[in-house]
């Protein structure tokens, strides 16, 4: 038996301003989350966003084709339950960032690695006042408690929606700094992705591309960009 799948039942898909922000309208009536809370989102352009996702959709209802619809829900049904939970968990990066943990060898990519992440940290340390210690290998490394106070603020700063982009962006990249520069105007989405693949980029450079790798980074690309997307249509 084949698995079931929701179908499009609706003919119009519409923007409409709502108390406390914008939602979309199915055949006149409102978009729902999966725990039925109303999807009302900050902007309008989000809103348009999403409308459009559902718009595109014939036949059956694919979600993975819907990540600003999914965002939406993640941000009004999980970070409204689960905040100070995620707000930890991201924070927990801090502790050990793609960014401090450098090769040892071959002195062609500790250079590389120095290029292009030096700066970061040193953004953070001027910037954030979050200075982090740098290490050779695998092995961890503590980090100064003020620093990762300072970062840690910086994540409870956002707001439901800005947080949930967030998370993405970090959890993809593998680094809060680089996330939070990004934010900050400090880097673009290029650069950034750039400087969260840098270590795999050398080993393609070195052994050549493995299809089924290449197939992977470019998933992995295209949702650390439709968090970028999503973050910057909170307003």
């Amino acid at each position: 038996m084949s698995a079931w799948a929701p179908k499009r039942f609706w003919k119009e898909t519409v923007v409409t301003e709502t108390e406390g922000g914008f939602t979309v309208h199915l055949d006149g009536r409102p978009i729902r989350t999966p725990q039925k809370s109303a999807l009302t989102v900050p902007t309008r352009a989000m809103a348009e966003l999403i409308a459009s996702e559902w718009e595109a959709q014939q036949g059956k209802i694919a979600p993975e084709t819907m990540p600003a619809t999914r965002a939406a829900n993640s941000a009004l049904d999980k970070l409204s339950v689960q905040r100070e939970a995620v707000v930890a968990m991201l924070a927990a990066y801090g502790e050990t960032d793609l960014l401090c943990y450098r090769a040892e060898r071959p002195l062609q990519l500790v250079a590389r690695q120095a290029e292009i992440w030096n700066p970061l940290l040193t953004w953070a340390a001027e910037t954030l006042q979050a200075p982090l210690q740098v290490t050779e290998g695998v092995l961890p490394v503590a980090q100064p408690a003020a620093s990762l106070a300072r970062l840690t603020a910086g994540i409870a700063a956002l707001d439901d929606f800005r947080l949930t982009a967030f998370h993405d962006l970090v959890a993809i990249s593998g680094s809060l700094v680089l996330a939070l520069a990004l934010i900050s105007g400090q880097i673009d989405v290029a650069e950034a992705w750039a400087a969260s693949r840098l270590d795999e980029t050398w080993q393609s450079e070195q052994w050549g591309i493995d299809e089924e790798a290449a197939a992977t980074e470019a998933a992995k690309r295209a949702a650390f960009e439709q968090a970028w997307r999503f973050y910057g249509l909170c307003g």
